[in-house]
């Protein structure tokens, strides 16, 4: 029978993980079998920098506390070497992290995962990493909202360029109500 530090140690783990798979959005279980330590090195720095908490656990103690959390479908899969990686944040991190990894190690398998406390199958983790990241993601809205305000400080740089004359190409980008009425200098431009 193990000794009383030894199982207090145990219990200190346990509770450990279930306050992290309780407090992550998502985590991915993996096999990480024949990995060698200058990979490992890479994949985990590269977790890290993405805020993924990346852990080797033994199955016992990671089934312990998928029980206190209610994540029970991931305990069959739970054979083998086993690592989770967590995110508190980014719901795709460790899925593109790790699937990445996986296609280039054939010995490096996705085993199961979980979102917003729920366990979810291999396609639903696939699909996640194909999401891209918050950078691109955030880079893509600012586009999209400037790419109306571009344009119209392009015909507003316009009508200071022809001193306050909107030009006729240009009068149909502007929506009626952004237009600048006519006063009686512009009246007499259009005139001549």
């Amino acid at each position: 029978m193990p000794s009383q530090s030894v199982l207090e140690a145990k219990k200190a783990i346990v509770a450990e993980l279930s306050e992290r798979l309780k407090n992550s959005v998502t985590g991915v279980v993996v096999s990480y079998e024949g990995i060698n330590v200058e990979d490992d090195t890479k994949l985990r720095k590269e977790l890290r920098e993405a805020g993924v908490n990346y852990t080797v656990v033994k199955n016992t103690l990671l089934t312990r506390a998928c029980e206190e959390v209610g994540l029970n479908d991931i305990i069959p899969t739970l054979n083998g070497t086993t690592a989770i990686a967590t995110s508190d944040e980014d719901y795709a991190a460790a899925a593109r992290i790790l699937c990445g990894y996986a296609k280039n190690h054939d010995n490096f398998k996705i085993k199961t995962g979980f979102m917003d406390g729920a366990v979810v199958d291999n396609d639903t983790i696939i699909n996640l990493s194909k999401l891209p990241t918050r950078d691109v993601l955030l880079a893509n809205v600012l586009g999209a909202f400037q790419a109306p305000i571009a344009a119209f400080a392009r015909v507003v740089q316009a009508l200071v360029d022809k001193g306050g004359a909107i030009p006729a190409e240009k009068a149909e980008e502007v929506p009626a109500e952004q237009a600048v009425p006519a006063t009686e200098e512009t009246k007499e431009d259009a005139a001549e």
